[in-house]
């Protein structure tokens, strides 16, 4: 056995193999120490076997402990060595004991999605912890997981949860069939996973949620959502949604009716200004400054007086800062990330408005623009809405007013066109009209 592991391993310097003899038998055993719990290792086979050696108890001990099993055939002892398990052979039997080093016992807590009310624990890069947080969660036995592998040479594995009761069996079904037809060698973030199963690869608007939070997990799972976890990421993935699930956060199920549905309706507004406030700038100042007051209209003309370029090299200047001291900040250390860039950003934004590279309105636009981008609880979505504000700029420049009222139209329409695994992604009202039929078919039965 031992032979055999080296050859297929090519060797490795850090494999542990050994011959062990207690005097009644010898045993072959073959792991990698930094992939197994060595304290299960020692309390679990090397004392019962070299210092408490009882034959029937040994043989019973092999039989009875379910993490003792029998080795597969020889082309898989390498795939299970390299998963943390321990190899040993007695009498010409190879067995296999499942001791993989886990090296988070504990949760995270919420770093991206954070809640003023509610858990603030988040989910973890150890799948079968992962797995316990949802279980406490949504405690009902109608609860499925599915495990799958996915990576040729990663050997990733992936879960997938759902109700029984309350899933889409349609979606369900073409989710098996995009993870069985997944074409990847190397899975470590859930981000490979959302392209692999996403089908197109250049959308400008995900159809996969990310999330760290158990508890928005189980209130999914409770809607008859799909969940994917991942082993090695501390991100769930879940599926069929609509724009409205990106645009929700766990605060609005625990605050009151009234000051969740305000909140909601301030993100809405924040992203329709993230989308077409510097376009509408432009279309104002460039096209159309009939539609704002006189006053307006000259306190506008007034302050670009000194600007000497045209309004959309103006919105590109300050887009492009604002874009880079995003960078920045994700770039730099964490502990001097947000004073560098805070700074960096006041000092910039007063010296190139005294300078009179763009006008004091402009500096009002961007931070708007800046902010409201912000109110967006998902930050996928909030990628896809920074970057489609350019397309609004683009066709603004050309056609003005005119173009902007007619690329939000569009957006609309390519909204109403998206499907997130069969189901429309904006779609106000999804009856679970297929779960009720299983069930019913199911009580029937």
């Amino acid at each position: 056995m031992i032979d055999e592991l080296r050859n297929m391993l090519n060797n490795p310097s850090d494999l542990i193999f050994d011959t062990l003899d207690n005097g009644y038998m010898q045993m072959e055993i073959c792991y990698f120490p930094m992939l197994c719990d060595q304290s299960l290792l020692k309390n679990g086979l090397l004392v019962p076997f070299s210092y408490n050696f009882e034959p029937d108890e040994f043989e019973r001990m092999i039989y009875a402990n379910p993490n003792f099993t029998p080795a597969g055939p020889p082309d898989t002892w390498a795939g299970d060595v390299l998963r943390g398990t321990v190899l040993f052979m007695l009498e010409d039997q190879v067995y296999r004991f499942n001791i993989q080093r886990k090296f988070q016992d504990k949760p995270d807590m919420v770093q991206l999605e954070v809640a003023l009310q509610g858990s603030q624990v988040a989910l973890t890069e150890d799948l079968d912890l992962n797995i316990s947080l949802v279980r406490l969660r949504f405690n009902s036995p109608t609860l499925c997981v599915e495990q799958h592998t996915i990576g040729t040479i990663s050997r990733t594995r992936v879960t997938v949860l759902y109700d029984q009761n309350l899933v889409n069996r349609d979606v369900l079904t073409l989710l098996q069939q995009r993870l069985a037809n997944m074409q990847i060698k190397l899975l470590q973030a859930s981000g490979q996973l959302v392209q692999g199963l996403s089908g197109r690869k250049h959308r400008f608007f995900p159809i996969i949620l990310q999330t760290e939070r158990p508890d928005r997990i189980a209130a999914m799972l409770e809607r008859g959502k799909v969940v994917l976890l991942q082993d090695g990421s501390r991100f769930g993935l879940i599926l069929p949604v609509r724009i409205f699930d990106f645009m929700h956060a766990m605060d609005d199920d625990y605050e009151s009716y009234w000051m969740s549905k305000l909140l909601v309706i301030l993100r809405y507004l924040g992203m329709l200004l993230t989308i077409t406030l510097p376009a509408l700038y432009i279309a104002i100042v460039s096209y159309n400054p009939e539609v704002l007051r006189v006053q307006l209209t000259l306190s506008i003309a007034g302050s670009r007086v000194v600007v000497p370029y045209p309004s959309f090299i103006e919105v590109f200047i300050m887009l492009f800062m604002i874009e880079a001291l995003n960078e920045a900040s994700l770039r730099l250390p964490r502990f001097i990330g947000s004073t560098a860039t805070t700074v960096g950003g006041l000092i910039l934004g007063q010296a190139i408005q005294q300078a009179g590279l763009v006008s004091s309105i402009m500096i009002i636009v961007t931070s708007v623009v800046a902010i409201s981008n912000f109110v967006i609880p998902n930050n996928g979505f909030g990628y896809s809405i920074r970057f489609v504000k350019y397309i609004f700029v683009l066709i603004t420049i050309y056609f003005g007013l005119l173009g902007l009222v007619v690329a939000f139209f569009a957006l609309v329409v390519y909204w109403c066109n998206i499907r997130s695994f069969g189901q429309p992604y904006l779609a106000l009202y999804i009856p679970k009209l297929e779960a009720k039929k299983h069930l019913k078919n199911k009580e029937d039965a």
